[in-house]
């Protein structure tokens, strides 16, 4: 076999089944990290932000030296709950299925309940959120969107979300001013305090 046909099928080999080293503890994980969980956090399973391989958070003016990444398969195996939203976008209600927000930073060690959340979309947005509201509105990480995973380019592949028609103050308010804490195409959490 040819060198140059060697490394292709290689390379093709390990497109197909992606592997990355976890850099605190060298365990192997099965996807990429989608999440990343910095700040007030009392567990790690990642290092510090590398400026070179973490280009759009060095970009986005992100830095930590610590911090819990999850996978798309751990959101996905999380206990998920259910929520049925009308969404601004298209005045319709849907399901939205995933990991409460809480549950996810209590994987992370977060305890602090006094604690505001910086949520970063992958457009930058940021939005900050007491945990306390949090907790009252039962935000969640939302890995499924009538069914199916929810693609980057859409809304996904995370969202940080909550029913707001269930609760009475954010019902009252105009369907497109519902969802201003609420990032599409989360992928950081910065925990402050």
């Amino acid at each position: 076999m040819k060198k140059r046909d060697f490394l292709g099928t290689a390379l093709v080999g390990a497109a197909a089944t992606p592997l990355s080293v976890n850099a605190a503890d060298g365990q192997r994980q099965r996807s990429p990290a989608l999440l990343t969980v910095t700040g007030a956090v009392g567990k790690s399973n990642r290092g510090p932000l590398d400026p070179v391989l973490d280009q759009m958070m060095a970009k986005q003016k992100i830095a930590f030296q610590k911090a819990y990444a999850f996978t798309f398969d751990e959101l996905a195996a999380m206990k998920a709950a259910s929520i049925k939203p009308t969404l601004e976008y298209d005045k319709k209600a849907h399901e939205l299925r995933g990991p409460l927000l809480a549950d996810v930073l209590k994987v992370a060690g977060v305890t602090g309940e006094g604690a505001k959340l910086a949520m970063r979309a992958v457009d930058g947005y940021s939005p900050v959120l007491p945990m306390a509201d949090a907790k009252k509105y039962r935000f969640i990480v939302a890995t499924h969107l009538d069914g199916k995973p929810m693609p980057l380019g859409g809304l996904g592949p995370l969202w940080a979300v909550y029913d707001a028609d269930r609760f009475p103050d954010m019902a009252a308010k105009p369907v497109d001013q519902r969802f201003a804490l609420c990032p599409w195409a989360l992928y950081h959490i910065d925990v402050q305090g």
